[in-house]
């Protein structure tokens, strides 16, 4: 009997004896949705905050910031859900509720450090937005690094080593702008490997942007993770149509690192007044604020 079950015992990852939740692939693969927000009149011009929140581990600084540029449409990644390290908050839903807007959040991974007793903890990108939202849908990208995977002799309890399920996504939402659609695509490109890897997935955005007619305004943002001065990235969203927030200028949106994040448009849509936030000190990451003209 103990050589039977030898095998599969060592096979099992860490994550589990750490005390993780097992992968949960329908939790990973389900978009969740909640309505704050009644306003069904059209936008001529909309308030836009772009922003990797860190988890939404300052949170009431990042209350402050919606609170001060009162944006019509939040465009969030690194969203949590169910974490410890957040206090088992829902992010997403907290920050709709207070500021009255509708809100769609998803998970791109399960965080195998981050479970509680209470169940899986998640990690994502969120749209918040006082229109009325007509579907959220996730576009897993084909291309990912086995990076964050967790591994036999890794103890993927351990949050340093931020040991994960699921992968990198494009969160696409289409929402009702009285009658008319809007549709955003809310990236978050891989931070690890290189930077063909996040021209891939971009692609596979572009590609599936395709679905929709010329006269639907969209907006492509998030964090691209464009560590390069002259990112590829960026060059294909230009060659695509594509017409960057900030016109040909580069701006650091990152304490650190560099200009890590975007707001492209396309179609019959201007982004006009675009700003890096960078008094605003609840992330690593500095908030992009625009308006767009529909």
């Amino acid at each position: 009997m103990v050589t039977r079950h030898l095998v599969p015992l060592v096979s099992v990852s860490f994550a589990l004896w750490a005390g993780a939740h097992p992968p949960d692939k329908t939790a990973l693969n389900t978009v969740r949705l909640g309505t704050f927000s009644h306003r069904t009149d059209s936008h001529e011009t909309a308030a836009i905050l772009s922003w990797n929140i860190d988890r939404g581990k300052n949170l009431s600084g990042i209350e402050a910031a919606i609170e001060q540029n009162k944006p019509e449409i939040c465009i969030f990644q690194e969203v949590d859900l169910d974490a410890r390290r957040t206090g088992e908050k829902d992010v997403a839903q907290e920050l709709a509720q207070r500021f009255g807007m509708n809100y769609a959040f998803a998970p791109e991974f399960q965080e195998l450090s981050q479970s509680t007793a209470g169940g899986a903890a998640y990690h994502g990108q969120a749209i918040l937005t006082t229109l009325p939202i007509r579907s959220s849908r996730i576009l897993r990208f084909e291309h990912q690094t086995g990076f964050w995977k967790p591994h036999p002799f890794l103890i993927s309890g351990l949050p340093m080593l931020q040991r994960r399920e699921g992968g990198r996504i494009a969160q696409v939402a289409e929402l009702d702008n009285g009658g008319r659609t809007l549709v955003i695509y809310n990236l978050h490109l891989e931070s690890k490997w290189y930077e063909h890897l996040r021209v891939m997935q971009l692609e596979e955005v572009l590609a599936d942007a395709q679905r929709y007619p010329a006269e639907t305004p969209l907006i492509i943002a998030g964090d691209f993770n464009t560590f390069t001065p002259h990112s590829a990235v960026i060059g294909r969203l230009e060659s695509a149509g594509y017409h960057s927030s900030f016109g040909d200028r580069r701006i650091r949106t990152h304490a650190l690192i560099g200009a890590l994040d975007w707001v492209f448009v396309k179609g019959p849509i201007t982004a006009q007044d675009a700003q890096v936030l960078r008094t605003v000190h609840a992330s690593d990451h500095f908030p992009i604020s625009l308006k767009v003209k529909l």
